[in-house]
């Protein structure tokens, strides 16, 4: 799948971290989503991290549960799925539940585990369906998935450079985040924090 990747990079530091940030300072994890229409690359909806709320709202769900309540129905084959961070064994069976057929992440799991002190995705995997290190089938029966990072090295090294400056925006604004949910965390109610 070709994606205009300046676009997806884009709303990820324009629409997602904004929303982001409004929830980790009220306690809730870094994760997020957005969902764009794959003609036209408009944005269908977004949703972030509410597992203050339900411990079961992780990113892609709360995007996944904003897409249902819009009235115009529209088939999510027909849509990119985008999240912010790998999708958990949780998130990667309500994106197959819910008919998506691709999404694509910007930070993969062992940035989740090692830059943001976030384990569980690994430990889950491992601990619960034996998957080492992550290493689930991601071209599937289901849907693909893809990392922004490897479709950024697949261009020119002028388009690398500029898309990778933006990464470096994205990367310190991920890391503010991580660091105030670090240090709020403690005072949070959310069972896996």
């Amino acid at each position: 799948m070709l994606f205009k990747l300046e676009l997806i990079i884009n709303k990820i530091l324009l629409d997602l971290i904004p929303k982001t940030e409004k929830n980790v300072k009220k306690g809730n994890k870094i994760f997020g989503g957005i969902i764009l229409d794959k003609k036209n690359y408009s944005t269908v909806v977004t949703g972030v991290n509410n597992e203050l709320i339900n411990p079961l709202f992780h990113g892609e769900i709360s995007t996944i549960n904003n897409f249902f309540k819009i009235k115009k129905k529209i088939n999510p084959k027909d849509c990119i799925f985008i999240s912010s961070h790998e999708p958990c064994s949780l998130c990667l069976s309500a994106i197959t539940w819910s008919g998506f057929d691709n999404f694509i992440y910007l930070y993969p799991y062992e940035d989740t585990n090692l830059k943001f002190q976030i384990p569980h995705d690994l430990k889950i995997l491992d601990q619960v369906f034996k998957v080492k290190k992550g290493q689930y089938n991601n071209n599937n029966y289901y849907w693909k998935s893809y990392s922004i990072i490897k479709e950024i090295s697949k261009l020119s090294k002028k388009k690398q450079n500029f898309l990778n400056n933006k990464i470096t925006i994205i990367n310190e604004k991920y890391k503010e985040l991580s660091e105030l949910y670090q240090k709020n965390k403690k005072n949070n109610k959310i069972p896996l924090n």
